[in-house]
């Protein structure tokens, strides 16, 4: 892929007015080279990785993102990570700077893998990013997901896709 693409996120089928089915159609096995890619930068909380004020935090967001008109559907990804049990760090794509919001860019190469299943299996993958990027040669740096739909949407459409990222 060329820099700061990313895979196709189709946004048309959307029955539960919330998130849009997800297609994993050239999401796995692909390598995404950013170079000061920019994101929005939010943190949530978390009770023992479960998040607590996830819903308000990326209404805000998504609402700053939209008024500024910063949101671009071919450029549209949520990457996570655990910084611990107690927290989490969102970095929502975007096409230009969003006022009221903290800025960022990420940098570097990465690998994703889709992933199928329950919330809970989220070590697991951890564990299965940080051996594909071995196995590509590398140390895992940082490794992210993109969760992408919500736990009522997922029990809609019923698949939990869930695309692992890992900075290789």
């Amino acid at each position: 892929m060329e820099t700061n693409a990313l895979p196709t996120y189709d946004m048309t089928v959307n029955t539960t007015g919330c998130c849009p089915k997800f297609n994993p159609d050239g999401w796995d096995a692909q390598e995404l080279h950013l170079r000061d890619k920019p994101f929005v930068k939010a943190t949530t909380w978390s009770f023992m990785h479960v998040p607590v004020n996830m819903g308000r935090v990326f209404s805000r967001v998504q609402k700053h993102i939209e008024d500024a008109g910063a949101f671009d559907s071919n450029d549209a990804i949520i990457l996570t990570r655990d910084t611990s049990a107690w927290k989490s760090e969102h970095f929502f794509s975007v096409s230009k700077p969003v006022p009221d919001e903290e800025m960022t860019s990420l940098s570097g190469d990465f690998i994703t893998k889709v992933f199928e299943g329950p919330y809970r299996d989220a070590k697991k993958w951890y564990s299965e990013m940080g051996e594909l990027v071995r196995a590509s040669g590398s140390d895992p740096k940082e490794i992210y997901f993109f969760y992408t739909t919500c736990p009522k949407c997922a029990k809609v459409y019923g698949k939990n896709y869930v695309v692992g990222v890992a900075e290789a």
